[in-house]
């Protein structure tokens, strides 16, 4: 379905889960490319810049959490950006539809709205997206600051699970931006001059996107930083732990070694020292409780235990 909105000399369509008969009707009415029309019927596309004579063509990605808001997902958006016009395209509502949302309602209430040029209008769309991108990643902070107060409780289950899922949301939240840096980089090189008529009134604007992005860009390398290092010293607690538990193991095993030989020596089928003393029970077991008291005393002694 195809909404449209007017905005001073500007129109704004988007368009949400679009059919083959919203393709056919960009198609004729503004003769776009065939293979821009093919990659907005494609999902999975890489983000890109096509430019043409009078439009350009974007793919846009942007992460977003899943419905149970644990896993980070892609959301695509494609963006045909004309003289006169912006028309944007989401398979599912999300900020773009929020934002043409908010627009149309100020617009119904009566708010007078115009804007110099497209350029603008998509500024704001990049904006909007750049700014939900930001309080998503503050949420992925908020899980590694949870995982570095739960680190040294016991919950290790718990913690390895949040580990895990925060490392892998920050892996694609990384490989989402990255590619999209050389792009929005040809805005600010001026490759990517718009619609204005005033190219350095727009300079300021795509320099404030690319202030988000570095800024998006820089948190996600401080958290990969934080979670990989929460992860080591997880681990190395982990690892101190075995090693404790294997040491006492072995401690005890040590201790029960004689008193295992003395107990097997003693109930072998021959004839043995005092085995015919009535007493020699009783003393057979203080030996055995001295043997196991001295290798204590020892191992207290260097500082083993």
């Amino acid at each position: 379905m195809i909404n449209s909105l007017k905005i001073g000399n500007l129109t704004w369509r988007h368009l949400n889960n679009p059919t083959e008969e919203d393709f056919e009707f960009l198609k004729d009415r503004f003769h776009f490319h065939p293979l821009d029309i093919e990659d907005c019927k494609s999902v999975n596309q890489r983000p890109k810049i096509d430019i043409y004579d009078d439009y350009y063509f974007l793919i846009l990605h942007f992460p977003n959490f899943d419905r149970q808001n644990k896993f980070v997902k892609i959301k695509e958006v494609k963006i045909f950006w004309g003289r006169d016009y912006i028309i944007s395209i989401e398979k599912n509502p999300w900020g773009v539809s929020q934002l043409f949302e908010e627009y149309e309602e100020r617009i119904q209430n009566g708010e007078e709205m115009n804007f110099r040029n497209s350029d603008i209008l998509l500024y704001r769309i990049l904006e909007k997206l750049m700014t939900e991108s930001v309080y998503l990643l503050r949420k992925v902070g908020l899980d590694v600051e949870l995982i570095n107060r739960e680190l040294l409780q016991e919950k290790q289950v718990k913690i390895i699970e949040r580990i895990s899922v925060t490392r892998k949301n920050l892996i694609l939240i990384n490989t989402i931006f990255k590619p999209q840096l050389r792009l929005f980089h040809l805005f600010e090189t001026g490759k990517v001059t718009g619609f204005t008529d005033d190219v350095e009134y727009m300079e300021d604007y795509w320099g404030n996107i690319l202030d988000y992005l570095q800024k998006v860009w820089d948190m996600t390398e401080d958290y990969e930083e934080l979670i990989e290092g929460l992860s080591m010293t997880f681990d190395s607690m982990q690892t101190n732990k075995t090693n404790e538990t294997m040491k006492i193991l072995t401690l005890v095993s040590t201790i029960i070694l004689p008193l295992t030989f003395i107990t097997g020596l003693y109930g072998m089928n021959v004839k043995l020292p005092l085995q015919d003393f009535g007493w020699a029970f009783w003393a057979i077991m203080g030996f055995m409780a001295l043997v196991a008291v001295a290798f204590y005393i020892f191992f207290r002694h260097k500082k083993m235990m």
